[in-house]
């Protein structure tokens, strides 16, 4: 688990299907990213299913109420990378202090044991790639999107890059 005085990371469970998908529900969570249909519970169960499979899915526990409001996933790279990904949160929590305090508490844990973490966001997610230039990662190129849903950029943030804030 990580933790800071405003967000609990624990591990993800199949019994956080139910607020998860509260959630990722709302079409406006999707409105930037190429997969709007998740707002359908067949289609996010299979996301969350594959979520569960990863064993790197992290669940979002707000500490001031125990609510769970989002999710993320460390994603192992080659070369002693990790990725940092599948993130997104309840509505309420947009304006960068939640997702700020989730990646700096996910960033310190990965840049313990690898140099780099990896950020990869589709070309129309521009709420997420602006997220992930506060945080300090730069861009370093493109690539097509494994699923066939277009480009992605991708960006870098090294451990001595990372902004303490």
């Amino acid at each position: 688990m990580l933790a800071s005085d405003l967000l609990l990371l624990r591990p993800l469970t199949s019994g956080d299907f139910q607020a998860l998908y509260r959630i990722a529900s709302d079409p406006l969570v999707w409105e930037q990213h190429p997969s709007k249909d998740r707002t359908e519970r067949p289609i996010f169960r299979r996301w969350f299913e594959e979520a569960l499979q990863s064993q790197g899915a992290l669940v979002a526990v707000n500490r001031g109420d125990e609510e769970v409001i989002g999710t993320s996933r460390y994603v192992s790279r080659e070369h002693g990378e990790v990725e940092i990904a599948w993130t997104f949160l309840a509505r309420r929590c947009w304006g960068g202090t939640w997702n700020g305090e989730m990646k700096r508490l996910m960033l310190a844990h990965a840049l313990a044991s690898v140099e780099t973490v990896v950020f990869t966001v589709h070309r129309d997610n521009l709420r997420s790639q602006r997220a992930v230039e506060r945080l300090g990662a730069m861009r370093v190129g493109a690539s097509s999107d494994a699923h066939g849903r277009g480009e992605n950029v991708v960006f870098h943030l090294r451990r001595h890059e990372l902004r303490q804030e």
